[in-house]
């Protein structure tokens, strides 16, 4: 199995590297927001032990090549402005799950496109994915957004697929393939 422990994906703006203990403090701190977790899968962190347990299990899911958290860290000050995930990775298919989250003060910036994008060509690249999929509340039209530049496909919604702090919500279900990410990626560039 690969041994995910050790990558780094630099990019203009960004650093994207696994997650450390120095960064339980401001892992919390994005997690405890209420905005931040209004569209997240769970609600918000009341305790600094959930940020030291999601890092000590991404540890031991990043040996075992189960799944890929990458904080995303701003490279002027180091910074620490939330993550993006590749999960459910699924080898024969080639298939993965993809998330992101980022700290609300740094909305809006492009910091989520160009840290997303870096993960994007990863997956398609050295991890060879053939597609991946993507998970939202349907209310987040700044993710739906995001997702459409990146050129992610709606491809469904699930009504009530998700309870969380005992809300129901749905799922809107987007995917993108490695032909699609490539043949983009090859116009931006000519």
């Amino acid at each position: 199995m690969p041994d995910y422990r050790t990558l780094q994906l630099p990019t203009e703006r960004l650093l994207l590297r696994p997650l450390r203990d120095r960064d339980t403090q401001a892992l919390f701190g994005i997690h405890s927001d209420p905005q931040f977790a209004r569209y997240w899968s769970s609600a918000p962190w009341t305790e600094l032990a959930q940020a030291e347990q999601l890092i000590a299990q991404d540890q031991r899911d990043l040996a075992a090549g189960e799944h890929v958290r990458l904080g995303i860290r701003r490279r002027a000050d180091e910074a620490l402005l939330g993550t993006c995930t590749l999960f459910k990775i699924h080898a024969g298919n080639r298939r993965a799950e993809l998330g992101y989250g980022l700290a609300p003060c740094h909305w809006g910036q492009g910091y989520a496109s160009e840290a997303v994008g870096a993960l994007l060509d990863w997956g398609f690249g050295p991890l060879a994915l053939h597609r991946v999929e993507a998970d939202i509340d349907p209310e987040n039209q700044a993710s739906a957004k995001l997702l459409g530049r990146l050129g992610f496909q709606l491809e469904g919604r699930l009504r009530e697929r998700w309870i969380v702090a005992g809300q129901m919500s749905d799922s809107a279900i987007y995917g993108l393939l490695a032909r699609e990410w490539q043949e983009r990626r090859a116009r931006a560039s000519g």
